[in-house]
């Protein structure tokens, strides 16, 4: 059954993947099959990972933010992110993400499609 998509709920700011509108609170609606959902919740682990790892990091006054490989790392899975779930939003959700301006035409369009 893991081709039948079914709605979840986002929250980019807490990593957080809801089945039900009333869960929590959420920023994005997307229609997603189990194994889309997985490979969301593996960038949200692997952004956690980063996030952890430049925060100490952060600590080092002589490296700067663009030096830092886990930071652009983070920038890439971050938009990973939100390509997938432009991919998979609803039309509000993809209007949102057009107006925030982050994704290019090209980006829109996912490069690996092997959930």
């Amino acid at each position: 059954m893991d081709g039948q998509k079914q709605s979840y709920y986002i929250n980019i700011q807490s990593n957080e993947i809801f089945t039900g509108p009333f869960e929590g609170e959420w920023d994005f609606k997307i229609e997603a099959t189990e194994s889309q959902i997985n490979f969301i919740e593996r960038l949200f682990n692997r952004m956690d990972e980063t996030d952890w790892e430049s925060y100490f990091r952060s600590h080092i006054p002589y490296l700067e933010y663009h030096h830092q490989p886990q930071n652009k790392e983070y920038d890439q899975r971050m938009l990973w992110i939100y390509t997938t779930l432009y991919e998979l939003g609803d039309e509000k959700t993809r209007e949102h993400i057009r107006k925030m301006g982050i994704l290019n035409e090209d980006s829109t369009r996912i490069q690996n499609k092997s959930f």
